[in-house]
This record gives structure tokens, C-alpha cells and sequence, in this order.
């Protein structure tokens, strides 16, 4: 039998229907042109795939469709947030601020401003992972240019909240960049009405493909920033290169599908999530790490105090599981997200990323809690 797939924060198949979708921008009978080509039909047909995709990102986002911007994934979106947000008001001020939790594609990029002369403040999360508001108004200051705090995060689940923290940016006249990987097709994200300038999402967290992204830049004469990748001056300036045809429409397509039964997955996958807790929280030395229910339903993180998590990992040969990010799941050092949190070295090494998704079944389930129980129960004896 085939192990389990539980590690759906790191990516997600493919849904048959977007497949479907897809495959009407592939081969020589199908809309396979050139979306820039505009002087013949292969080229409409194909810009007419793109733009129905950005309409169906910004019905999904409740935004104008000028303000959805193609990428590769959440990382190049992280990266043309952040990075172009700092250079287009460098004139203005060079103080920016993020989390100690953030993913490393967020912590990479203010690590780099931090060498090109920009002062970042890093805002370490409660003990629970959710960054206080509180702490965020005490950092923000007159030259502080940009804020950018994830929605929810990739390890833990654990849910920020976006609208207070928003608003704390926006009275201020700081930009605020959302990084949403998560929570795009899982939670609901309107905003017409949230406090957010910059958002980043990627494809393949919500049964789309690997490679393609948004970003969105909120239309405002005061949300300005420049382009990271330049040459034929493609989505507005903002980000050169030809587009992807049959991502583009897949990952539209998949958002939009999302958005049609989040709530019947969220509750469907939630209760699972909640019955794989429930069977192997009396375990010993088990313990929940981050909030207990201000969580995405997918995600448990999870300690298992004396038993090294890769050693466990390799004993789960049911399940397919991680210790954490998959960006980062060669490292040998424990989670930057969950010593950020406070807890031990000893604690996060002891730690693993449960998720689950749309395909996850009860059966399932019972699978992942009996092979828990057993890998648990001879790694304690030895």
C-alpha cells in the first residue's frame, strides 16, 4: 500500500478538473499560443485563457482585476512585495518590519535589505505563534515603509490576524504585505474589505500546478513598487515574461473550485484533523505546538519530547509527513519557526508537520493513528 499522504502544507495534487483545464492550452489542437502575441487568433485565444484566470483570482480576492498579478509562486510574489515595496520608498524611509516565524522566503529577502542598508525590526510571536498586535504598534514608526507578517503559518497552522494588524499599518501610512500560501482556497480572503496592500499566493497549495503565483498589488497611488524581473515589460511593468498559458488557467481554475467548497472541506477536514489529534494525544509526551484552535483545519504540529523527529519520521514508513518546511527539510537544524516560538532546541527536534487535504479519508486517518501509536511505542522502549 502506499503511504499516506499527510504533508499537504507543502503541496497538493493536481485536481482531475484542473488537469482538464489545463490540457486546453497544450498541443498542436489545443489554445497553446503565445497570451503577448496579439496580432492572430492562437494569441487571443490563449490571452482570453489568462484573462479569464485573473478574473476568477479577483472574484475569489474580491479585488480588480488590475490589481492580480501573475508570478512564478509565493516566493517570487514574496520577493516583488517586499523587495520592491523597500526600493520604490527608500526615499521615504528604510525601517521595515517582520516576524522571527516567517517563511524563509520572506526572511531571506529583509536579511538581504538588511545589506543594502535598510534597518529591519524582527518581531518575535507569542508563545502561541500569533505575532500581538501589540508588539507590532510598538515597533512601527514614522519611517517604517513596509509590514510583512504571514496569514497563517506553513509549520504550525497558527492563523494571524490580518485585519488588526492591517489596520495598525495602514493608520500609521506603512505599507503591509500578506504572505497567504496558506490560507488562499482555505480561508476567506476579501480584500475589499481587509487592511492589506501586497498579497502572495501560490498555485500549488491549493490543487493547482508547481510554478505559477499572484501577487496582488492593491491599485493606490500609494502602493508603489518596482519590478524585480525586467525585459518585455509584461503584468504592467511589474513582472517580465512570457506567462505560462496552462498554469495560469489551472491555477484560476483551482482557486476558484477552492472557493466553491471551502467551507464543506474545512469542516470535512477539520473533523479529521481533530480525530487524528484525538487518537494520539494521550500518547506519551505528546504535545500540541501553537494555538489550540486559532488553526488552519489541515494542520497539527506536534511534539513527541524524547524521540528525535526524523528518527520517528523514519519509523512512520505509513505515512508521508514532514519535520517542517519543505524548503528548508535538509536542514538538520530544529524548526526556526518553533524556537522563535520559545520552545526548546530538544522540543523542536522532537517536532512534526501533520496536514491534511481534500483527498485525506477516515480511513486514512486510522492508517496515520495506528502507525503513530506503534512507532511511538517502540522508539520509547528502546
Amino acid at each position: 500500500m502506499k503511504p499516506v499522504y499527510l504533508d499537504y502544507a507543502a503541496t497538493t495534487p493536481v485536481d482531475a478538473r484542473v488537469i482538464a483545464r489545463m490540457l486546453e492550452f497544450l498541443g498542436e489542437d489545443a489554445q497553446f499560443g503565445n497570451p503577448a502575441s496579439r496580432s492572430h487568433g492562437y494569441g487571443w485565444l490563449a490571452e482570453e485563457g489568462v484573462e479569464t484566470a485573473r478574473r476568477q483570482v479577483a472574484d475569489v480576492l474580491h479585488c480588480d482585476v488590475r490589481e492580480v498579478v501573475w508570478t512564478s509562486g509565493a516566493t517570487e510574489s514574496n520577493n516583488l512585495a517586499i523587495k520592491g515595496a523597500a526600493f520604490a520608498n527608500r526615499e521615504r524611509g528604510r525601517h521595515l518590519i517582520t516576524a522571527t516565524s516567517e517563511h524563509k522566503a520572506v526572511l531571506d529577502c529583509f536579511r538581504w535589505l538588511e545589506t543594502k542598508g535598510f534597518e529591519v525590526t524582527w518581531l518575535a510571536p507569542q508563545a502561541d505563534g500569533r505575532v500581538d498586535p501589540e508588539a507590532l504598534k510598538a515597533a512601527l514608526r514614522d519611517d517604517t515603509t513596509l509590514v510583512s507578517l504571514m496569514h497563517a503559518n506553513n509549520e504550525t497552522g497558527v492563523i494571524n490576524d490580518i485585519a488588526v494588524l492591517g489596520e495598525l499599518c495602514r493608520s500609521n501610512g506603512t505599507l503591509f504585505h500578506v504572505d497567504a500560501a496558506q490560507t488562499a482556497g482555505r480561508l476567506l480572503l476579501d480584500l475589499s474589505q481587509l487592511p492589506v496592500d501586497l498579497l502572495s499566493l501560490s498555485a500549488h497549495k491549493f490543487y493547482a500546478p508547481k510554478g505559477v503565483g499572484v501577487l496582488y498589488v492593491r491599485r493606490h497611488p500609494d502602493v508603489r513598487i518596482e519590478a524585480q524581473m525586467h525585459g518585455g515589460g509584461h503584468e504592467r511593468g511589474l513582472r517580465s515574461g512570457t506567462l505560462p498559458t496552462h498554469q495560469v488557467v489551472g491555477l484560476g481554475e483551482a482557486l476558484m473550485l477552492a472557493a466553491q467548497q471551502m467551507n464543506e472541506d474545512s469542516l470535512r477536514i477539520g473533523a479529521l484533523r481533530n480525530q487524528l489529534w484525538e487518537g494520539i494525544a494521550d500518547l506519551p509526551g505528546v504535545q500540541l505546538n501553537g494555538h489550540p484552535t486559532q488553526r488552519l483545519p489541515g494542520h497539527l504540529n506536534v511534539a513527541f519530547s524524547g524521540i528525535d523527529g526524523d528518527l520517528l519520521i523514519t519509523a512512520l514508513n505509513q505515512i508521508a509527513i514532514s519535520s517542517g518546511s519543505a524548503c528548508t527539510s535538509a536542514s538538520v537544524e530544529p524548526s526556526h519557526v518553533l524556537t522563535a516560538m520559545g520552545l526548546s532546541r530538544e522540543h523542536a527536534l522532537s517536532s512534526l508537520r501533520i496536514s491534511l487535504g481534500r483527498q485525506t479519508t477516515k480511513d486514512d486517518v486510522d492508517r496515520a493513528i495506528k502507525n503513530v501509536c506503534l512507532a511511538v511505542h517502540a522508539l520509547t522502549k528502546r
